[in-house]
């Protein structure tokens, strides 16, 4: 059983490996110059997801930012939301990652390999999943937090304060090793993909889910920041997005990294001492 699943590991790595090999890139210089059009349509279709997603959640946040610390709401409307606020805020930047799984599928069908279709939409379930889990345990401890201590997320002076804390911390773990470490496995597609590849629906949860857990830890800080900001703020929402989306897909990752840093201490700085003026953001 043991030489079976090596045997169909290595048999799945040495397909993601030919997907992407030099001698399968060179069969037509002129093919390889062409965008594939189901690549192209599956990044079109992230890509209009989220934008209809933008556009949902403005439509059900309309009057609802509060500013600092906004009430998150019931649990179901919570996570309809956040699901809807990942797809926004997320799939421009899971784009790369996605469209490389796609492709080993389809370098696999074509070689007559077990490659199901619809797996690559199970993978972005798997990814969605993850951070559900996320948006649920930090709901939790928010709740949990506003229970125990009614006013400690009160958007007064002190409210204020915690807020900047958190968004400073959020600024101090962007120089972090961990955060470098699991920013280079959402940068490098095809690295994770070579290493990660499992076959079948199981397998594609499974990716997915691994997947997400590295995004998890890339921009964990970042969405907590945003519930410091105003988690139901479409501006906010919007920022964080393109800072998650500038770190993960900008050529420049050291200055695209430092530079969401700086921009999160500014941020913290201008929540602590001159909130009037993010008054345009949604504070």
């Amino acid at each position: 059983m043991l030489r079976r699943k090596q045997s169909i590991r290595g048999g799945v790595r040495a397909s993601a490996r030919a997907a992407v090999s030099p001698a399968t890139a060179a069969g037509s210089t002129a093919a390889a110059s062409r965008v594939d059009p189901r690549e192209a349509g599956l990044i079109a279709v992230l890509l209009l997801l989220a934008a209809a997603s933008w556009v949902f959640t403005s439509t059900q946040l309309s009057g609802m930012d509060m500013g600092r610390w906004t009430e998150p709401g019931p649990l179901g409307f919570f996570v309809a939301t956040w699901v809807v606020m990942l797809a926004a805020m997320m799939f421009p930047s899971v784009a790369p990652m996605v469209v490389a799984y796609a492709r080993i599928q389809s370098h696999r069908r074509k070689t007559a390999r077990y490659a199901p279709a619809g797996s690559t939409a199970v993978f972005v379930a798997g990814y969605l999943i993850t951070w559900t889990v996320f948006g649920v345990v930090a709901y939790s401890f928010y709740m949990s937090v506003a229970s125990l201590a009614p006013g400690f997320f009160a958007s007064d002076q002190g409210g204020r304060y915690l807020a900047a804390g958190v968004i400073m911390a959020a600024a101090a773990y962007q120089l972090t090793p961990a955060k470098n470490v699991s920013l280079m496995k959402c940068r490098t597609p095809m690295d994770f993909i070579l290493h990660r590849m499992r076959p079948g629906y199981r397998g594609a949860l499974r990716m997915g889910v691994e997947h997400g857990a590295w995004c998890v830890a890339c921009c964990w800080a970042l969405m907590v920041a945003l519930f410091a900001l105003g988690v139901m703020s479409i501006g906010w929402m919007a920022l964080i997005g393109a800072f998650i989306a500038g770190e993960k897909m900008l050529p420049w990752k050291r200055l695209a990294n430092r530079s969401v840093a700086v921009a999160l201490a500014v941020i913290a700085l201008g929540v602590a001492l001159t909130p009037a003026a993010l008054v345009g953001m949604g504070m």
